[in-house]
């Protein structure tokens, strides 16, 4: 395919991006349709069918996917007529892309256009994610080194924390101990249970200590019993809290070691370029 071809096409699927009331980006069938050469709409409707098929295959709820939509048409003179559309999400464009003839120009093109920004969005979707889960471990980190100097403060005990916070953790992981989840997960013995946590998982465990943090000081708990009561009190409440919405913490598989994600995510910033600086 010749360059300037590429450029044209990249430039007519560009001005084809469209935005519904949420923001979020859409295509319209009867434009792609057009650009993808297919002259009639019965011809079109039919790759269209074969790609929701190809939709719910692959796992996915078409109807989230191609929406069905009427839009108003100008035949001229004022005069104006409905027609059916479907309003397409990029994986949907995707989809209709390779149920076409590829021999085609604008079929070929669309089906890697398509492609790679259906694989950008998973990535950024992936980066989202794991910035997320890096931002809650930061959290978990800073509650349960508040938790720690509470206990400290009140109890004089350096070794209360690591008690009361196995108790904690027996009661959210439904009387599975620290060392259990580590076995259960693969967590190396040297290294914390949370580093290899779901974000969910890591969240709830600082929302426990928060609480506790809280009442400890609201209620003036002032000795190891009453405050382990409190902390297993409230990461019961949590795994009650998660299991109302069908989550069992214990049961959740571990995630890559968040040591390396962060590594990664910071490598991968200093790579982008850097502002030029002011004259």
């Amino acid at each position: 395919m010749k360059k300037e071809v590429i450029v044209k096409l990249h430039a007519s699927f560009e001005e084809l991006v469209q935005h519904d009331e949420l923001g979020s980006e859409c295509w319209l069938a009867r434009d792609l349709q057009d650009l993808l050469g297919y002259a009639k709409w019965e011809n079109f409707a039919k790759v269209i069918e074969r790609a929701k098929l190809a939709c719910k295959g692959s796992g996915h709820e078409p109807d989230d996917h191609f929406l069905d939509i009427r839009k108003m048409v100008d035949l001229g003179s004022g005069a104006t007529r409905a027609i059916d559309d479907v309003a397409l999400t990029r994986y949907a464009c995707y989809l209709i892309a390779q149920n076409g003839d590829p021999s085609k120009d604008a079929i070929a093109f669309a089906q890697t256009y398509f492609a790679l920004q259906t694989r950008k969005q998973e990535l950024i979707e992936q980066r989202i994610a794991e910035v997320e889960r890096l931002s809650a471990r930061k959290k978990l980190t800073l509650s349960e080194k508040e938790l720690s100097g509470i206990i400290y403060e009140r109890v004089g005990d350096q070794t209360s924390f690591a008690r009361i916070r196995s108790k904690g953790d027996v009661a959210l992981f439904g009387g599975l101990t620290t060392q259990d989840m580590k076995n259960r997960l693969g967590v190396p013995e040297s290294r914390p249970l949370a580093d290899f946590l779901p974000t969910i998982t890591i969240k709830a465990k600082d929302f426990a200590n928060e609480i506790t943090n809280f009442n400890i000081k609201r209620d003036g708990l002032a000795d190891e019993p009453a405050i382990s009561k409190e902390h297993v009190k409230n990461n019961k409440d949590v795994r009650d809290l998660l299991g109302q919405r069908g989550i069992r913490p214990e049961l959740l598989p571990a995630l890559e070691d968040i040591k390396k994600v962060e590594r990664r995510v910071k490598s991968e910033a200093k790579k982008l370029p850097k502002p030029k600086k002011k004259p």
